[in-house]
């Protein structure tokens, strides 16, 4: 089956420059902008300051800016609707300047002018589309000069595969390949809650149990006395339509409270680690961490990309770290759009942000073999949900570039459902589980 059509709109290397007869004054002023896309949030960035000693130097040149400001990603769906206005799209900026000092995006400063660039989607339906990128001027002081203020805006198309759990990742569902109104059973899911009794979570290396690397579990040999509150002995493992296992899920950190506390705590985070087949048993893929931020109302994760490593502590990468909205759910991304900008992946910074367009293998990529500075562009998205009822589906985009075989895209699969069970792992233990996460429930050893 085909990806599914998707675009996304990039804005950056902002950079803003006064007239060169303007007071001194003017270069000491903090200033942003808010950047408005119709049916979206509204996006918020800072903007680097061009002196006069550098005007007539391009920001790109000489390092201002070089960033992702703002990006939106268009399905299908988003992007007829686009088309279909009889009015054309535009991308609204507002620029405004504040001296006292506030953090930016907390209180509205003084508004400088506005800036709007025209987006022609079916431009970029086969390949990147600059729209916008150089100095725009707006608002004139007394002597007629203009501010100016340079961007980049581009769209370019980013396909990517769909994937839709049948049903929670803990009832063990079925895993559907989405595009449009049609969906294809792709993988199954088995979800497995291990033996308390059974404190050897690596009894064989085999396709059944996943072998950990080098030293990830030392606590779990040590500890005697386990605390009388903890989820343990989760895994969901993705098999194929032909009933091989292809990808894994597996707790190998109990979720546990803090002392004197009923949540999991950044201090003490519950793990995960996604395995992949290799050899006829498993190996570790990526590092997932979750807990319960202080306030209660967020989930804090943290993904990390494991290496090959001949030391005695592999060697990782962290992909993404942040937090999703406990009560209501959300999405758990890794984009890394903007985590690397070099000359010799980007000759064009202006107009290219670190995407990484160009060819290299996914199938590198999901092994972990690469270094940081190709991991770039979108990578993943899924919904999470808020734990609070068996009805979640969560739902998977997979950007192309990363899936170049079947292991690949269940990989990021068990990613997702890892995320997702997590948010159920971190609930303060005064809160009972579902019957399907309970320890008291028939075991999979």
């Amino acid at each position: 089956m085909d990806p599914c059509p998707f675009q996304r709109i990039l804005v950056g290397n902002l950079a803003l420059r006064f007239p060169v007869s303007s007071k001194p004054s003017l270069l000491s002023l903090q200033c942003f902008c808010k950047i408005r896309l119709k049916n979206f949030p509204t996006q918020k960035a800072t903007i680097p300051l061009v002196t006069k000693q550098n005007r007539n130097q391009n920001p790109e040149i000489n390092s201002l800016s070089n960033s992702l400001a703002a990006c939106y990603s268009l399905d299908k769906a988003k992007i007829d609707k686009f088309l279909s206005c009889k009015k054309p799209n535009s991308l609204e900026i507002e620029v405004y300047s504040r001296d006292d000092g506030a953090t930016c995006g907390l209180r509205d400063g003084k508004l400088l002018g506005k800036v709007t660039v025209p987006l022609d989607l079916r431009k970029a339906e086969s390949r990147p589309c600059v729209m916008h990128n150089g100095w725009i001027d707006f608002g004139e002081n007394k002597k007629g000069e203009s501010t100016q203020f340079y961007l980049c805006v581009r769209v370019e198309p980013d396909p990517r595969y769909v994937f839709q759990f049948g049903g929670g990742p803990e009832c063990s569902p079925q895993v559907f390949q989405v595009q449009g109104s049609v969906r294809q059973a792709v993988f199954t899911c088995k979800f497995s809650l291990r033996n308390p009794g059974d404190r050897n979570l690596v009894s064989m290396p085999s396709m059944t149990e996943p072998t950990p690397s080098r030293n990830w579990l030392p606590s779990l040999g040590a500890d005697k006395h386990p605390p009388a509150k903890e989820r343990k002995g989760w895994s969901i493992t993705i098999h194929d339509l032909s009933g091989s296992p292809v990808a894994m899920a597996s707790m190998v950190t109990p979720f546990v409270p803090t002392p004197g506390s009923d949540h999991v705590s950044q201090s003490n985070p519950g793990a995960w680690l996604i395995l992949r087949p290799s050899h006829g048993t498993w190996k570790p893929w990526g590092r997932l961490e979750a807990w319960r931020e202080p306030n209660a109302s967020a989930l804090g994760y943290r993904f990390e990309l494991l290496h090959d490593s001949v030391s005695a502590s592999p060697a990782t990468t962290t992909l993404v770290n942040s937090v999703i909205n406990a009560k209501n759910g959300g999405k758990f991304t890794i984009d890394m759009t903007n985590s690397v900008s070099t000359p010799a992946s980007s000759p064009h910074s202006s107009c290219d942000f670190g995407s990484g367009s160009g060819s290299w293998s996914g199938s590198e990529f999901s092994l972990g073999m690469l270094s940081p500075f190709v991991h770039k562009g979108f990578v993943m998205q899924s919904s999470v949900n808020n734990g609070n009822g068996p009805g979640s589906k969560p739902e998977v985009e997979i950007g192309v570039q990363h899936v170049n075989c079947t292991e690949d895209a269940a990989t990021f699969v068990a990613l997702a459902a890892a995320v997702d069970l997590s948010v159920d792992a971190c609930k303060s233990f005064t809160h009972k589980l579902r019957k399907e996460l309970r320890q008291s429930q028939s075991f999979v050893v």
